[in-house]
């Protein structure tokens, strides 16, 4: 059965780091596009980032640009975010995502796997 599971979450203070990981099991991920997503309290889910299978291709919202860096590796079917210069607005549950879709895609429905989110908590 193909599992996502987030790790890595927790409380930082505004300005600190955070690094999620996203571990694949159960199926190789090494073919899909793999995205990271986000839901503060009471919004709706929205895109932060992807990657292409290859790792070779990014896409990102305007919102995390310059600060949030994605990467993969395929070996250890494994996603990353590096999520630097954390903001308040940040604050969020973070889901790891997985699709046939291209990387430049930031539909929800385009992304067939999901896992079942971390939390990222930022105080000023």
């Amino acid at each position: 059965q193909a599992q996502l599971v987030e790790s890595g979450g927790g409380l930082v203070q505004a300005g600190g780091s955070l690094r999620l990981s996203c571990a694949g099991s159960g199926r190789t991920f090494s073919i899909y596009t793999m995205a990271w997503f986000s839901q503060a309290l009471g919004k709706e889910r929205e895109f932060v980032s992807a990657i292409s299978w290859s790792g070779g291709n990014t896409n990102y919202a305007d919102s995390v640009k310059g600060r949030f860096t994605i990467s993969r590796d395929n070996a250890k079917n494994t996603m990353y975010l590096q999520m630097n210069s954390l903001k308040p607005e940040d604050t969020a549950v973070y889901y790891c995502a997985a699709g046939r879709s291209s990387y430049y895609s930031t539909e929800i429905r385009n992304y067939d796997y999901w896992g079942q989110g971390t939390q990222v908590t930022v105080y000023s």
